[in-house]
């Protein structure tokens, strides 16, 4: 361990590998001391036919008196499927009272993909969403969300222009680091980032799947690299990385999300 401590931002699942069920081992597996706000604990991810969900909201008023009696705080944040807008102004109370000096926070605003919202979400979420990643040093939106944040028309056919021009608003409106998720180019797929400099692009082979819970994965892996010291183009290429090796290992979508804990072993004994 290298004694930081992240706080992370989101759903429990009981069943399916994604939010924190996957954050947590992932973050642990780079070092990092994973801390956990759960939002609401969900039966099963929503990429089955049906759920259950226990809002959490009025629960994090209590944990936070507890944590300033305990005088706890934070190298870091990672806020990924909050569930409601309600949980927005509990985690900017977070980041005023449990903020180490210079803790980041990163945002994977994480309620939509392939030109859909997520069920449940709607505009009003979004633009809520909008406003927290004000708070941001590090937002990592996929296409379909930056389109949405954006208000612009969602393509699956672009050119660099599309995804730079929405990366710089992104930028300009925010005032974040901008990392685009899921940019394709020439038969690559990775991330587009842009801290207002010239843009850069780290790209990879595509992986011919898609599963649930990989944005997840991505986002816990680079945060933990990004913390302990990467750059950001490493630690994008890392994250990335473990994504389409998870991929690979994963035979047939059975459901649940990718089967990343064979990966992670693997790792391990090496």
């Amino acid at each position: 361990m290298n004694g930081k401590k992240i706080l992370t931002v989101q759903d429990l699942s009981c069943v399916g590998q994604c939010s924190l069920t996957v954050a947590l081992p992932v973050l642990s597996h780079y070092g990092l001391e994973a801390a956990v706000l759960p939002t609401a604990v969900l039966s099963n991810h929503t990429m089955f036919k049906s759920w259950s969900y226990l809002d959490l909201t009025d629960e994090i008023p209590k944990i936070y008196r507890e944590w300033e009696n305990n005088g706890i705080k934070f190298s870091g944040f990672l806020l990924g499927y909050l569930g409601k807008s309600s949980i927005m102004d509990l985690c900017r109370t977070a980041f005023d009272k449990f903020s180490e000096d210079g803790a980041p926070v990163i945002i994977d605003p994480a309620f939509g993909d392939n030109g859909k919202l997520y069920g449940g979400f709607d505009g009003e979420y979004v633009a809520a969403m909008f406003s927290l990643l004000k708070r941001a040093d590090i937002i990592l939106p996929n296409i379909t969300e930056a389109s949405y944040l954006l208000g612009e028309q969602y393509k699956t056919q672009y050119d660099k222009s599309y995804v730079e021009g929405m990366a710089e608003r992104l930028r300009a409106a925010t005032g974040a680091t901008v990392v685009i998720t899921g940019v394709e180019q020439d038969g690559l797929i990775g991330e587009l980032i842009f801290d207002g400099g010239k843009p850069e692009y780290v790209l990879q082979e595509k992986v011919p799947k898609f599963s649930h819970g990989t944005g997840d994965i991505f986002a816990a892996a680079f945060t933990a690299r990004y913390l302990n010291g990467d750059f950001l183009a490493s630690a994008c290429a890392e994250a990335g990385k473990l994504v389409a090796d998870c991929l690979k290992a994963t035979a047939d979508w059975h459901g649940y999300g990718v089967q990343f804990e064979d990966v992670l072993f693997s790792q391990i004994k090496k």
